[in-house]
């Protein structure tokens, strides 16, 4: 039996990237220095700052890959990714325009309408509309074939009925993508029936209720639909392959560096920490020497994910590994942190080390359930090499 390659063929940036590399690290700099935003962890969930993604935006670095027709700027995956990863790795405040940016454009661009493209990417690149995410459901979890949230046929459109959950960002959020049941059920083929919907958040039947985290932050939602009219206009793709789109969206959300750099923030500050200390043991250098290196393997992992995705190839299985490798490594930063420093975390700090700590101690919970839990990933991987 031949199994599928889980990996892609390594990329290697071109090096005229390093130019974007120090333009964008050079605009970060400029923008500590003001005093716009300090260093967090997890920012592309936690960093709302529409102010910054409109900068982002006015620098091109928003819609990259979005065609100039729609008001992008015709950039590869690959510059996309760069400028990505140092947003993360400073901790900039990412996340309105995160969602938008990394998977809603894309996916409008592949199964969109004219008219959908047109309302809403120019929006996107000029970081000014945000999107959430409406996949899971209550008692769903990440078995999205599962979902029960229904639209029924009506005239001139669909009315919507149901609840999704885990909404990131839907209180603030204009719209989002909504996967529904449009016909019953098939025990034969539970991926059938299923469509996706383009919800705008203002229409009337729709009730966002805030998910607190431990910390008492708003970041998650229940969106509940009451009979809420979607107009034909806003069926997004075809009707009945809401599975397919799904799945192909996923390989956007599960493989980039957000993957495994929400506690990279952490990893600096600790490795600044250690630094000014005298005499760091060799067992230590170890312990942050092992990470780094794993740092490095997971983005050759991320970055061949990305040059299979601008390839047009839709690499769902290596996203799935990607997402399940990296967000364990992003839980043990913070076991070294806490083993290997003895600052306290504190969330009533401004920043530092003990900001970060405490942000990252608080958020952990979410890194291995968001976009499908570890146990859900490790199923597709398995299914996908033939062992299920």
């Amino acid at each position: 039996m031949r199994l599928p390659e889980l990996v892609p063929d390594p990329v290697e940036l071109p090096a005229h990237l390093a130019e974007l590399r120090a333009e964008v690290r050079s605009f970060l700099d400029a923008e500590r220095a003001a005093g716009a935003w300090t260093p967090r962890a997890d920012v592309w969930l936690s960093g709302w700052d529409p102010g910054f993604s409109r900068r982002l935006g006015e620098r091109g670095w928003l819609g990259m890959t979005i065609p100039v027709e729609y008001g992008g700027h015709g950039r590869s995956a690959l510059e996309r990714y760069v400028v990505t990863e140092e947003l993360l790795a400073a901790g900039a405040p990412v996340a309105a325009h995160w969602i938008a940016d990394r998977q809603i454009g894309p996916s409008l661009l592949r199964f969109g309408t004219e008219e959908q493209r047109t309302a809403f990417l120019p929006g996107i690149a000029r970081g000014e509309i945000y999107f959430g995410i409406g996949m899971s459901e209550p008692d769903s979890g990440s078995d999205l074939a599962s979902v029960r949230t229904r639209a029924e046929r009506v005239d001139g459109g669909w009315e919507l009925t149901g609840t999704k959950v885990w909404t990131s960002g839907a209180h603030r959020a204009h719209a989002f993508f909504a996967l529904v049941r449009t016909s019953p059920p098939d025990e034969a083929n539970r991926h059938a029936g299923l469509s996706q919907l383009l919800v705008e958040l203002d229409r009337p039947g729709i009730e966002i209720r805030p998910i607190p985290l431990l910390t008492g932050a708003h970041h998650f939602n229940e969106v509940r639909f009451d009979r809420v009219f979607i107009p034909d206009s806003r069926v997004f793709g075809e009707i009945g392959h809401g599975w397919a789109q799904v799945t192909g969206e996923l390989a956007f959300e599960r493989s980039g560096p957000e993957r495994f750099l929400s506690t990279y923030p952490l990893l600096a500050a600790l490795v600044g920490e250690l630094t000014a200390q005298d005499g760091v043991d060799a067992g230590t250098r170890r312990r942050i020497g092992a990470l780094v290196t794993r740092v490095w393997t997971l983005r050759n992992m991320s970055l061949a994910v990305a040059g299979a995705l601008e390839s047009g190839a839709a690499p769902e299985l290596a996203a799935a590994l990607v997402k399940d490798l990296g967000t364990r490594y992003e839980n043990e930063i913070i076991d070294a942190a806490r083993l290997l420093c003895a600052v306290p975390p504190d969330p009533g700090a401004e920043g530092g080390f003990a900001r970060l700590l405490a942000d990252s101690v608080l958020h952990a919970p979410g890194f291995t359930l968001r976009g499908g839990t570890n146990e859900v990933l490790r199923g597709i991987v398995a299914r996908g090499m033939g062992l299920r």
